[in-house]
C-alpha cells in the first residue's frame, strides 16, 4: 500500500500544466490529511476522522438539486471502480471481507435503522430484516464481483460511524463500541491510498469543481 509520502512524490512528478487546477487541489488536500492520519497509528478515532477528511477532500463538490451527500459519494466510488481496470479495489475488499469489512457489516451499531428504532422506541426489531438483507447483499455482490455495490454497502455503514464521531455521538477512546471504530480506520486506511492512486493515474477524470477553492 503506498504511503502519503510516496503518493506525493508521484503527484509532484506530474507536470502542473497538464492537469486541471481543481484536480491538483483535491490531491494536495487529500494527501495532507492522509499523511496526518498515518501519524495516528494508536488512535483509531483520530485516524478515522483524518481519513474521512481526506476522502472528503478527494470527492466533495457542491450538491445539486435532488442530490444527497451519500449519493455523491456513491457516484464518486462508482467512477473510481470504472477507472480501476486492474481490479485493485475489488482485490482489497475481497482480502478484507473475512476481517474488518465483515465485522463492520455485521455490526448493528453502524446500521442507521437500528438507531432509528431506538429513537422511536420500536420494540418490534423490524430493522433486523433490512440488516440481514444487507449482509446477504454484500456477500452476494462480493461473489459477483460487483465492487460498486459492496463499496456502497460498506460506506453506508462507515457514514453512520462518521456521523457518530463528527456529531459528538461517541466518546473519544470509549470503552464501548470500539470495534467499529477500529474496523472503520482499517478499511479507510486501506482504501484511501488506492483512491488517491487511481486519481493520480487518471487526472483527466472529471470530479467536478472543488468546494472552497484557493483564494489568494
Amino acid at each position: 500500500m503506498p504511503t502519503a509520502a510516496e503518493l506525493r512524490e508521484r503527484f509532484k512528478a506530474i507536470p502542473q500544466e497538464a492537469t486541471p487546477d481543481a484536480w491538483r487541489v483535491r490531491i494536495h488536500r487529500a494527501l495532507s490529511w492522509l499523511a496526518r492520519a498515518e501519524a495516528e497509528p494508536d488512535d483509531p478515532d483520530a485516524r478515522f476522522l483524518f481519513l474521512w477528511i481526506a476522502l472528503n477532500a478527494a470527492y466533495a463538490r457542491e450538491i445539486g438539486a435532488g442530490e444527497t451527500e451519500r449519493g455523491r459519494l456513491r457516484e464518486f466510488l462508482a467512477r473510481l471502480v470504472a477507472l480501476d481496470q486492474d481490479g485493485r479495489l475489488h482485490a482489497a475488499i475481497f482480502g478484507q471481507f473475512s476481517g474488518p469489512i465483515r465485522t463492520l457489516i455485521e455490526n448493528k451499531h453502524v446500521y442507521q435503522p437500528f438507531w432509528m428504532a431506538q429513537q422511536t422506541w420500536d420494540q418490534t426489531e423490524s430493522w433486523r430484516e433490512g440488516f440481514e438483507a444487507g449482509k446477504r447483499a454484500a456477500l452476494g455482490a462480493l461473489m459477483e464481483k460487483d465492487t460498486t455495490k459492496v463499496l456502497s454497502i460498506v460506506f453506508d455503514r462507515l457514514y453512520v460511524l462518521r456521523n457518530q464521531l463528527v456529531h459528538g455521538g461517541a466518546t473519544w477512546n470509549s470503552g464501548i463500541n470500539r470495534q467499529q471504530v477500529k474496523d472503520g480506520a482499517t478499511i479507510l486506511g486501506t482504501l484511501l491510498p488506492m483512491v488517491v492512486d487511481l486519481m493520480l493515474v487518471h487526472p483527466d477524470a472529471d470530479h467536478g469543481e472543488i468546494l472552497y477553492p484557493v483564494v489568494r
